[in-house]
């Protein structure tokens, strides 16, 4: 896979980190805060949730603290996990770099188009556009955005994240609804998630499921240990697929030894789209001898939501049109 495609999917899908975890936990259920977050299917998921308090100053689980004189009205997004968790609050971003917010789940494509776009796009985003809008607060990708911080400093505070899994986005969920007194819909929004995570848990499927993203015949693996929505497949799906690190992926004849019964795809586009990009596999012999391929089972997925979005309203997407595939 170009360089390119490695770089924008592995920010799509950073090797996880400790869990930003939230609800109540209870034996037999997801870990408690501070508990490290597994990649497998793991526990049964609680759908209990913790009351969130409005603050003026939190410290995620990450050790970042982000201090504000008062609540963010005017919030920039340099990562799309951003936008969804506004999305979720009831807010908008006042600018953003993500195209998830033309998801009809989210805004649609006519109220999206109002939100202006920081130029630059997601890996250099301009400095001098993102303090144009006065900000409350900027939040974008530690390992991308962090060198933008010592320009920001002074002029606006800024949050850099890091999600690995999806106890991490519900801990920036419940952080960003405690710094923007959006208490109950942070609440809601968490509810609302883990229910749906729960009940997919009890309908979980024998079917052997794979999530493959690229923009060409080079493709990757989106694995549990690296991949936010990939780390709900082994509680809804059989998933044999591991992370072999940076470098290492997936051949499509080890993919066929696997009999994959549905197959989810993540067309990455850079510059104008160039076709999807299961048509392009499709030129290789022992892609037809895949199961999923034969009956008809290739799934081509919204990349925006399924790698990039990562926030719960995008996660509750994939399970929807996961669990839907998987039956």
């Amino acid at each position: 896979m170009p360089r390119t495609a490695l770089r924008v999917r592995r920010w799509a899908a950073i090797a996880v980190l400790g869990g930003l975890l939230a609800g109540c936990g209870t034996e037999n259920a997801d870990p408690d805060p501070g508990e490290p977050a597994a990649a497998g299917a793991g526990a049964r998921t609680s759908t209990e949730v913790r009351p969130i308090e409005a603050a003026t100053r939190i410290t995620d689980a990450k050790g970042v603290t982000v201090s504000l004189p008062k609540p963010p009205e005017k919030i920039v997004c340099l990562v799309a996990l951003c936008d969804d968790i506004l999305v979720e609050l009831g807010m908008t971003p006042t600018a953003t770099n993500s195209q998830v917010l033309a998801h009809p789940k989210f805004l649609g494509k006519e109220k999206a188009a109002k939100i202006p776009v920081v130029p630059g796009g997601f890996l250099s985003p301009e400095v001098e556009a993102i303090l144009s809008h006065k900000p409350d607060l900027v939040i974008g990708l530690e390992d991308t955005h962090g060198k933008l911080a010592p320009a920001l400093k002074g002029a606006t505070a800024f949050w850099p994240v890091q999600p690995g899994s999806w106890q991490d986005s519900v801990g920036y969920l419940r952080d960003l609804a405690a710094l923007t007194g959006r208490t109950a819909q942070g609440e809601e929004a968490e509810k609302t998630f883990r229910t749906r995570l729960a009940e997919a848990e009890k309908r979980k499927s024998d079917r052997t499921a794979l999530i493959i993203y690229g923009s060409d015949e080079n493709f990757g693996v989106a694995t549990p240990e690296t991949d936010v929505a990939a780390g709900l497949f082994p509680k809804i799906s059989h998933y044999p697929w591991k992370s072999r690190g940076i470098d290492g992926s997936y051949s499509l004849e080890e993919i066929l030894a696997r009999d994959v019964d549905v197959l989810f795809v993540e067309t990455l586009s850079f510059g104008a789209p160039d076709g999807k990009l299961s048509d392009k596999l499709a030129k290789n012999p022992l892609w037809s001898r895949i199961p999923a391929v034969k009956n008809g089972k290739v799934i081509e997925v919204d990349s925006e939501v399924w790698a990039k979005g990562r926030g719960t309203r995008s996660l509750a997407l994939v399970l929807d049109e996961a669990t839907a595939a998987l039956r």
